[in-house]
């Protein structure tokens, strides 16, 4: 759907849960080469990363996702996070890269996947 200059409206959906008690937003947003996802329990950006499929398969023939903080802190779980978070997105959209925004209080396995499945809510891939 084009805008009013003719190039494409970005695409946008957004929810928001208690996840164990805690208020969390999502927000999904389709670009031409790549989706946005905002996942956030303080209703800020925080961590922001790329995740890039690699288009060297594994075994499974599904391509590896390498993940890259671009800004905030950079440790082992938000890598972790982010992978278990949007490969699916990734997969799902032809193995377009996803920037992940993240600010989550809760880490918890449980938590992600409630996420996950918030995120699926809002599909615009």
């Amino acid at each position: 759907m084009p805008g009013m200059d003719g190039q494409p409206v970005v695409i946008s959906k957004q929810a928001e849960e208690l996840i164990n008690g805690v208020p969390t937003q999502v927000v999904c947003s389709a670009f031409t080469d790549h989706i946005l996802v905002v996942v956030t329990q303080y209703g800020k950006f925080g961590t922001l990363v790329s995740v890039t499929p690699n288009m060297v398969t594994n075994d499974l023939g599904k391509p590896n996702l390498t993940t890259k903080v671009l800004l905030g802190s950079d440790e082992p779980l938000v890598h972790v996070c982010a992978k278990n978070l949007v490969s699916f997105v990734s997969q799902e959209s032809k193995n377009r890269p996803v920037l992940l925004g993240i600010a989550l209080k809760d880490k918890s396995p449980d938590c992600i996947n409630t996420l996950k499945a918030l995120i699926k809510s809002c599909q615009v891939w």
